[in-house]
């Protein structure tokens, strides 16, 4: 056993060593695309009262944290133009173009005048560049997915993949302490005035390096192949005339991890700051615990799929993130203090790690080749728009409607049966079609 786990870290080593470029590139993306949802979620009261300012501070933001969801309905437009573009082109011409976009909209609102400056005229500024980042992040996931799973390798696809939440968990930590650091050290009138324009601006540093990297990687073998077989370039009909099932299969299997994610991680700093009245520097930190246990905790779940199969260690995940999301809400409230959300947040990322960390892989293997990018990118964003992107607005709602802080909890956990029934199905399926190798 010793042996065998010895081999394996060398082999993966290895695999880090000859595609560390590979490996940068799909990651860069990945990381930009996270951090710019991140940093508009936790500067969500900010940019409500400045750019969708109301008397009422709580409609303003509603308003605010319903913007956020706005990129999240040009994510499914975003995943069918660039997820077939890179089925069709590639998948290094398809990541190079998503984080382009990217930039151009954190560009738009790191330098957008407020509303008091320049009236209606911001917030629709705003929305332009939260749809057009929407629209980017949704072929980013498919094409950067695809392009580090097929340079994996079958034996290494969990490891590999997992890797696109670990760069979520290292958004996590440079958002959230960034976002700490200018709380603590920046008066309420200097964060208004320049201050969360910083933490938007810092985005912008990952873009050009993550472009460069991307321009200089190889496009992977698996697409040079399809591409030179396939008589005629059409992923997206091929798609929805032959795997439409896979697409509804994978919505539903994400729905549970994103909907958690989006509850209990993004969503958290508002939710601490709003409902449990702790200062903001202390939600922030406990968003970086959040985000260093999903940064170090997602490489080692994808190697334990890669053993012993993805469908069982997502199946048992969904189960913990079921039945410990009311557990979470009710002891924070019971016990609002830094101490106990600090711990609650590791606890969360931890449960984020292993229900998130082997999705990517397996549902990258679901689909074939040649619709794979545009496949994982459609089924990807259709459920994280449906499931994720509303999810703060759906929180901030039921509170406001029930008077119960926890009701949160209640939409984590609806969420997670859903995805239970999905898994199943996916089993019984792979059980069916004796295809263990491919699925597993």
């Amino acid at each position: 056993m010793g042996h065998q786990a010895s081999e394996g870290n060398r082999s993966i080593r290895q695999s880090i060593k000859e595609h560390w470029r590979e490996f940068a590139a799909a990651s860069a993306g990945n990381a930009l695309e996270f951090y710019d949802i991140l940093i508009y979620g936790y500067f969500a009261i900010t940019i409500g009262n400045l750019f969708f300012p109301n008397k009422d501070s709580a409609v303003s933001l509603l308003i605010a944290v319903g913007t956020f969801g706005i990129s999240f309905i040009t994510r499914p437009l975003g995943s069918i133009v660039l997820g077939s573009y890179a089925d069709k082109a590639g998948r290094k011409a398809s990541m190079s173009l998503s984080i382009s976009l990217m930039v151009i909209g954190t560009a738009m609102i790191t330098f957008c005048p407020t509303y008091e400056t320049i009236g209606i005229l911001a917030p629709l500024i705003i929305i332009i560049a939260r749809m057009l980042q929407g629209f980017s992040t949704g072929g980013e996931f498919g094409s950067s997915v695809a392009f580090m799973v097929e340079h994996a390798g079958i034996d290494k696809r969990g490891f590999f993949a997992s890797f696109q939440m670990s760069t979520q968990g290292l958004a996590t930590v440079f958002a959230a302490g960034l976002s700490a650091l200018l709380f603590a050290l920046l008066s309420p009138e200097q964060l208004n005035s320049w201050g969360w324009r910083l933490a938007f601006a810092f985005g912008l540093l990952i873009g050009p390096i993550g472009f460069y990297i991307r321009r200089g990687v190889a496009e992977t073998a698996d697409f040079e192949t399809v591409k030179s077989n396939r008589p005629k370039n059409t992923p997206l009909h091929d798609l929805f005339k032959y795997n439409w099932h896979d697409i509804l299969l994978c919505i539903g299997v994400v729905a549970a991890a994103t909907a958690f994610n989006y509850v209990h991680k993004i969503y958290m700093p508002t939710y601490a700051i709003k409902q449990l009245h702790l200062p903001e520097t202390f939600s922030f930190i406990g968003a970086v615990i959040t985000g260093f246990m999903l940064l170090i905790v997602s490489p080692m779940v994808g190697t334990i799929s890669d053993r012993f199969g993805r469908i069982r260690i997502v199946a048992i995940s969904f189960v913990f993130l079921g039945v410990t999301s009311w557990p979470l809400f009710y002891i924070l409230n019971a016990m609002p203090t830094p101490a106990v959300l600090f711990a609650v947040q590791a606890f969360v990322g931890f449960l984020l790690a292993c229900g998130l960390a082997a999705i990517p892989a397996l549902i990258a293997e679901i689909f074939p080749t040649n619709v794979r990018s545009t496949g994982l990118a459609v089924s990807y964003n259709l459920s994280v728009t449906i499931f994720g992107g509303f999810a703060p607005l759906i929180a901030t709602w039921l509170i406001q409607t029930t008077h119960n802080n926890m009701s949160p909890s209640f939409y984590v956990m609806s969420t997670v049966l859903l995805s239970l029934i999905s898994i199943l199905l996916l089993a019984r399926r792979h059980k069916a079609t004796d295809k263990n190798k491919d699925f597993s």
